[in-house]
């Protein structure tokens, strides 16, 4: 498989639309006269961003236009989070070998997003009657896999943080499953707080909801 040549470039596919309901989204296109299958290629914004380069990706699917009138469209669940490109690709055949058209223009991409993830979290601090020190117990509860370094704690002396810059930051040392995630607890001063805060938020905040339990 690989890209046509230049002279290809009139079979291109255009108008996309996409339509996204409950987790399920449904793309439709006008077809060029003369193609009768597709490959799309699904893969994160940001991935896409990046391209493959001259060889076309890999992990498309195949898509005829037979299937296409069939479903009014093609339908695809949506098991992601955060923003999710499509790209269609016309799919043409030449001496038995199988050409893609590539579009410069971007006409054949669409982006969607497929929602947020909510990651829950609670933070209880208990003090003994008579103790110089706090006792934090943290958890936190996923809807989905996040990685150890999308969230950190931040422990401020005389008020809650305000930020992730308001206080000293502390990593978290494990990635945390689906589920509820309870950490080991952790001694603090009497006059100490802790919060909890997503590492870099205009990044993370595309794909998680970060929501006090």
């Amino acid at each position: 498989m690989r890209y046509a040549e230049d002279n290809a470039s009139a079979l291109v596919i255009t108008d996309v639309t996409s339509q996204v309901d409950e987790r399920f989204c449904t793309l439709r296109w006008r077809w060029p006269d003369g193609v009768q299958a597709v490959y799309i290629h699904k893969t994160s914004a940001e991935e896409a961003s990046i391209g493959t380069g001259d060889i076309p990706p890999v992990g498309m699917k195949l898509y005829t236009r037979e299937e296409y009138k069939s479903n009014n469209g093609y339908r695809d669940r949506l098991d992601e989070i955060g923003l999710v490109s499509y790209t269609i690709y016309a799919r043409l055949a030449e001496n038995g070998e199988t050409l893609l058209v590539r579009q410069s223009d971007g006409a054949n991409r669409v982006v969607v997003s497929a929602g947020k993830a909510r990651i829950y979290y609670s933070v209880q601090q208990k003090r003994g009657l008579f103790g110089k020190q706090k006792t934090v117990h943290m958890a936190i509860t996923a809807e989905v896999p996040v990685a150890r370094d999308v969230l950190c704690y931040v422990k401020k002396r005389g008020g809650h943080p305000a930020g992730k810059e308001d206080g000293i930051l502390f990593p978290f040392v494990q990635d945390f499953a689906p589920g509820r995630n309870v950490l080991p607890p952790i001694e603090i001063g009497k006059d100490d707080f802790v919060r909890i805060f997503f590492t870099d938020g205009p990044k993370y905040g595309l794909y998680y909801e970060l929501v006090p339990e």
